[in-house]
């Protein structure tokens, strides 16, 4: 039998080769870049990879026309950082040009800078934080999963507990946060932290440790309490007196996640996603409500935006934006229906306007930049953004 040719050595098998330096270590490899969404031929996200040759972006999508006003020519998607667990909760920081976003499983906040694309910690531990905003006074506002409360950073770098009960009860696992011009912050408080990922079980015995198995204590610090899911999952509306108030009760919107204001503060959108931990009825369907804010903060009018159903795929919502114009921006997860995942964007009758493909889940998403018009999306594992032809509507 005759040998075989042998095989040509790549280029790449040959810088392979020659990574080992002298001391026999191997140099770093750059992160791989994730699987395109849908384009041909496949894209490299990556910071090497090759810009795109669109006018558009080929991932940014026009389903109405009316969304052609609302995307930015000449630009294009961009990963900026990858290395997290499970990314939530971007917030732009206007006064230091920085987006902050939380890597739950890994309890801690990160930071992005504007200025170089620098990343680092900027918090940790962070007790498993998920949502984060910031207030009217530049103050940072974070949903904490594992300590079960709202906390306020003020800007002597102190930190004041703003909720952690309601009725004498201990709350589930604050999630989004958001904002009021009269000095209010209102959040959802699904059980999504109640699990060893993303923050503490309950204790033997509680809604999502009904067995008694799982040890809340096991990675906590000396004198660690862990607690037992003892709510509903509700919306509430903390007030500058120090009163808490529920807005939103389950029976209206289950398991609710994300919301927003509308840019004049008139309407309030939740999304309600999907069972969690120790949820003991059926769980939100993946889709958006929306309520009227009166002047007395009191909210009626409750009704479905979306049903985020595009193409027959369901893309699950989970964080919520407005823009200047009205439109609502959804983070969308769409599972393995590769393509579906990322955003879409509604105008405010609740129709479809058009999405933004992304190459994995996005759980949240946020506006910032200098001008508001660059929309941060956070990928389950990687930080993305686009300019787009509008304005976020509200700060953080």
């Amino acid at each position: 039998m005759q040998n075989q040719p042998a095989k040509a050595l790549s280029r790449r098998t040959l810088v392979a080769a020659l990574a080992v330096t002298g001391t026999g270590a191997l140099a770093q490899p750059r992160p791989a870049a994730p699987p395109t969404t849908i384009t041909t031929p496949p894209r490299d996200f990556g910071p090497e990879g090759a810009p795109t040759t669109y006018f558009t972006d080929p991932d940014v999508l026009s389903v109405d026309p009316a969304f052609d006003g609302l995307i930015q020519g000449n630009t294009t998607i961009q990963r900026l950082w990858t290395g997290a667990l499970w990314m939530e909760g971007p917030a732009w920081c206007a006064e230091g040009r920085y987006l902050l976003w939380s890597d739950i499983p890994n309890n801690r906040q990160m930071r992005w800078l504007e200025d170089d694309g620098h990343v680092s910690v900027f918090r940790s531990p962070s007790n498993n934080s998920n949502g984060n905003t910031f207030d009217f006074q530049g103050r940072q506002i974070s949903c904490e999963h594992l300590t079960r409360r709202v906390v306020r950073y003020e800007l002597d770098g102190s930190a004041t507990v703003l909720a952690d009960r309601f009725e004498g009860k201990r709350l589930n696992s604050p999630n989004d946060a958001v904002p009021h011009p009269d000095g209010s912050v209102w959040f959802t408080d699904p059980p999504y932290g109640g699990q060893l990922y993303e923050g503490e079980p309950d204790v033997a015995g509680g809604p999502s440790n009904a067995g008694g198995r799982l040890k809340p204590t096991l990675g906590q610090p000396a004198g660690f309490v862990p607690g037992r899911r003892e709510l509903p999952t509700n919306v509430y509306r903390w007030d500058p007196s120090g009163r808490l108030d529920l807005v939103v009760a389950e029976s209206q919107v289950p398991d609710p996640n994300g919301l927003a204001f509308s840019a004049d503060y008139k309407r309030l959108y939740v999304a309600s996603t999907g069972k969690g931990p120790g949820d003991g009825g059926a769980g939100g369907k993946g889709d958006v409500h929306v309520f009227e804010v009166g002047a007395d903060n009191k909210l009626s009018g409750q009704r479905l935006f979306a049903d985020c159903m595009v193409d027959g795929v369901k893309c699950a919502p989970d964080g919520v934006r407005c823009d200047v114009e009205g439109n609502v921006w959804l983070s969308s997860n769409a599972g393995r229906s590769v393509g579906y995942s990322g955003v879409t964007c509604w105008n405010p009758d609740g129709k479809l306007l058009g999405r933004i493909r992304i190459p994995e889940v996005v759980g949240n998403l946020t506006f910032g930049g200098p001008k508001r018009n660059r929309l941060f999306m956070a990928g389950s594992q990687s930080l993305y953004a686009v300019y787009v032809g509008t304005q976020g509507a509200a700060p953080g």
